[in-house]
């Protein structure tokens, strides 16, 4: 098969996809996975087929690609830009049961007021901060109330996420994120309740953050993305082992420089994407872990750096002949720092199965 090609452990993916749904189970929740991970019908289609309701997506390209293949209850997670109103209402008009949110009064006010030109009431979450890491209102925030009291009938519920959770890479600290995580979406669920709103979905979660709750009391969804794959950047966060990551990336080596120890392959970023992610982290991976092609990490081998097209793997520690050990046409395999911006990548995968490659 031509390289660089991004392949897929099906029984490891299956795993993972069970792993999360008992989960949730577990926790008295539904599981809305984040599809952005893998962007691939027949992931979500094994999603739904394990227990899941529902998927959340990060862009209308995507709700629109998987409404088209029969996925009818949508989140879109990114807050609502006013200029993508008319696309989001074609999306509803279809038949789509899509839902919104908002984090700012200013924005909940152009959902309501397009509603109204147009004879629609969306379905509008308020994102709460729950972390400080990016958007949402915080749930003692008295506007708050002002935006769910303007949303009124849209107002479907509050959700957060806990994306300080990937900067954590111990048990204790992960639970606490999660429990700070579960505490504040719900304390935002309450006030807007006790001010007579009606406040019925509390949508919580991250991989990290999912996997190590002890309780979601309180909440009613669970949403997760990258765990279908999971990747470095879990691996090195401590919810995943090495030998879980589904998502690889086959590549070629197409030349050497001796003397450096250098194993040149056609992975460069274009295959990878130029995540660093395990930079920061307690364990740099460079720009992935190489392995053989049978998916066994070869100790110490790393993708150095990446060019466009190509990319330099070297030994951490050591020199390695790496001519004799690493012929030119040598298949190498390498996990990625993260499985959302490499599967991003590839416009098809390549399922790995115990007894054939089958293209998905």
């Amino acid at each position: 098969m031509d390289t660089p090609a991004a392949l897929i452990d099906t029984l490891k993916m299956q795993r993972n996809i069970q792993r999360m749904q008992l989960r949730a189970e577990s926790l008295g929740v539904h599981l809305r996975p984040h599809v952005k991970t893998h962007k691939c019908a027949d992931v979500v289609a094994a999603q739904i087929a394990a227990g899941a309701r529902g998927i959340t997506v990060s862009t209308l390209k995507e709700a629109e690609y998987f409404f088209e293949r029969g996925i009818h209850d949508i989140l879109y997670a990114v807050a609502m830009a006013p200029h993508k109103l008319p696309q989001a209402l074609a999306l509803r008009r279809q038949g789509c049961a899509l839902t919104l949110i908002t984090d700012s009064l200013t924005g909940a006010q152009a959902i309501v007021d397009f509603g109204r030109q147009h004879g629609e009431t969306f379905a509008v979450m308020i994102e709460i901060d729950c972390d400080g890491h990016r958007c949402g209102v915080k749930p003692q925030s008295p506007e708050l109330l002002v935006i769910a009291q303007l949303l009124g009938a849209s107002l479907a519920g509050v959700l957060t996420h806990a994306g300080e959770s990937y900067g954590l890479d111990t048990p204790g600290a992960l639970q606490a994120i999660a429990e700070q995580e579960r505490a504040r979406c719900v304390e935002a669920a309450e006030r807007i309740r006790a001010a007579g709103l009606s406040c019925e979905q509390v949508s919580v979660g991250s991989t990290p953050t999912a996997l190590s709750a002890l309780s979601l009391h309180g909440v009613t969804e669970l949403r997760a993305g990258v765990y279908a794959f999971f990747d470095l950047v879990m691996h090195n966060i401590g919810v995943c082992r090495a030998d879980e990551l589904a998502l690889s990336v086959l590549t070629t080596v197409i030349g050497h420089q001796a003397e450096k120890g250098w194993v040149i392959t056609d992975a460069g970023w274009m295959a990878m994407s130029r995540d660093r992610g395990t930079q920061s982290q307690k364990r740099d991976f460079g720009y992935g872990q190489v392995c053989d092609e049978y998916g066994e990490p070869i100790d110490g081998l790393l993708l150095s750096s990446a060019n466009q097209e190509h990319g330099v793997a070297q030994f951490e520690h050591s020199h390695v002949d790496v001519v004799t050990h690493f012929p030119l046409g040598t298949r190498l395999r390498i996990l990625p720092n993260h499985a959302c911006a490499t599967g991003a990548q590839f416009g098809s995968y390549i399922a790995v199965l115990h007894d054939a490659d089958v293209q998905v």
